[in-house]
């Protein structure tokens, strides 16, 4: 077990926040030398930071992102999680920003949209697990009914920005050979917004409401937090109806949740967690890009420290009620698997992803189950854009309780069943696999949302 001392204060990512409606910001993706931790790191950025900068907004608001790609490569956005079109200047996966290009993202949140922590990271097409990989992600937080919730609010917030980076000793990012390229490259450097085992503050009797995203390309984090339940209120889509105590999270790429932490134990350091998990990747193994193979030790992603005392705060009793879903027009299935081509292509349906076929088409203002089931050797979080789903089932059990999700992760064996609402805007988009290598080699298929006139 990690027993070094906790790092300096965790940092937190400069935020742009939307004023009179409006969220107006210039954005940059470039190449940066930047400070990891206490190395030097030649990382991608937006605005020169890794994390980028936490963007907020409430329900209404129009946001103007004027982007620039200073990459040498190309690239674009994906708002994950948001509500927003998928075509024109919005959540649009399929458009091209070449090296030197600049492109304004223009879309409004909906009024109905819920409040909860989404995010951005690039989207081109066989270029995603490296851009990730490299740096390129940031916070997409929306204000809402849920942060006015009184208990909430006295609660202390903290975000918490989980990404693995990989370093040779000049600071580069090593090329990630076949091997990782196959099972999902993953670093050993585990990172909580950019830093090294931060320390993070909470006075005793106080609630910390912590945020966390898993941002990295392929790796899982499965965390707890020492003598200390989790208090879970949100996750991907939103919050839920009430807490529910958990002892320890896993947390997919491209996974969020919300937690609520209590601290009512002795005034001390208490350790985050990350333990070692091998989300059933087969023969393959964990291939570790910078070091061995794989990591079998627990490590510490961050340390809390009980500074001061404030009176108890409590927990709330009820947050949101989660929506239920009418029964499905339609039922379908999607099956996860690998083949051989040019070396290994990942399958949906038997069919790797290409840009100009369309794979499922449905009409707006419908409900539809996807079974999704995994018959490879490698887990694979599923992640649909646009509209969000709720998990109804893993391999015929119920879902513990009702939530609103954009990733799930399916085991090798595993079928899991999701109701999806097709809602508010037409065009196409896309659904795929969350380790992210995994789409590039194909594990991606075109949604074609059409209107019912």
């Amino acid at each position: 077990m990690q027993s070094s001392a906790p790092g300096p204060a965790l940092a937190q990512a400069p935020v742009h926040s939307s004023e009179d409606g409006l969220l107006s910001f210039d954005l940059v993706a470039e190449a940066q030398r930047v400070k990891l931790g206490n190395r030097n790191a030649n990382l991608l950025t937006y605005n020169g930071q890794v994390p980028g900068p936490r963007l907020e907004t409430k329900p209404g608001d129009t946001v103007q992102i004027r982007f620039a790609n200073q990459l040498n490569q190309p690239t674009n956005l994906h708002y994950h999680g948001l509500h927003i079109p998928p075509t024109g200047t919005g959540d649009n996966v399929f458009l091209e920003i070449p090296p030197g290009e600049h492109h304004t993202y223009e879309f409004q949140i909906p009024q109905n949209h819920p409040a909860g922590t989404f995010w951005y990271h690039p989207h081109y097409h066989g270029l995603v697990a490296e851009q990730l990989f490299g740096g390129l992600a940031g916070l997409f937080v929306v204000r809402g009914e849920l942060d006015e919730i009184s208990e909430i609010q006295a609660a202390q917030e903290a975000f918490i920005v989980l990404k693995d980076f990989a370093l040779d000793r000049s600071g580069n990012i090593p090329d990630p050979g076949h091997m990782a390229q196959m099972t999902g490259r993953i670093g050993d450097l585990l990172t909580a917004n950019g830093q090294f085992n931060p320390s993070l503050e909470v006075a005793q009797g106080g609630l910390l409401r912590l945020r966390l995203l898993n941002a990295s390309t392929s790796r899982f984090f499965w965390l707890s937090l020492e003598e200390h339940p989790f208090y879970l209120i949100a996750t991907d889509g939103g919050a839920i109806a009430a807490p529910v105590e958990l002892n320890d999270l896993v947390l997919a790429p491209g996974e969020r949740v919300e937690v609520l932490i209590r601290a009512d134990r002795e005034p001390g350091q208490y350790r985050l967690l990350n333990q070692p998990f091998n989300p059933a990747q087969g023969m393959m193994g964990g291939s570790m890009m910078g070091g061995s193979q794989s990591r079998n030790s627990t490590e510490t992603v961050a340390t809390l420290t009980y500074s001061g005392t404030t009176n108890a705060l409590p927990l709330p009793n009820q947050l949101i009620a989660v929506e239920p879903l009418p029964e499905p027009q339609t039922t379908r299935q999607f099956t996860l698997n690998h083949g051989m081509g040019m070396g290994m292509v990942f399958l949906i349906n038997g069919k790797a992803f290409e840009h100009d076929r369309i794979d499922t088409q449905v009409r707006l203002n419908t409900v539809e189950d996807w079974e999704i089931i995994n018959t490879g050797t490698m887990a694979h979080p599923f992640h649909v854009h646009i509209n969000k789903f709720q998990v109804l089932s893993r391999n015929g059990q119920p879902a513990p309780y009702a939530a609103w999700k954009d990733v799930v992760s399916v085991s090798p064996g595993e079928s899991v069943r999701i109701r999806i609402p097709f809602r508010d805007y037409t065009g196409k988009t896309v659904y795929h696999c969350h380790v992210l290598d995994h789409e590039d080699r194909g594990m991606m298929g075109v949604l074609d949302i059409q209107s019912n006139s």
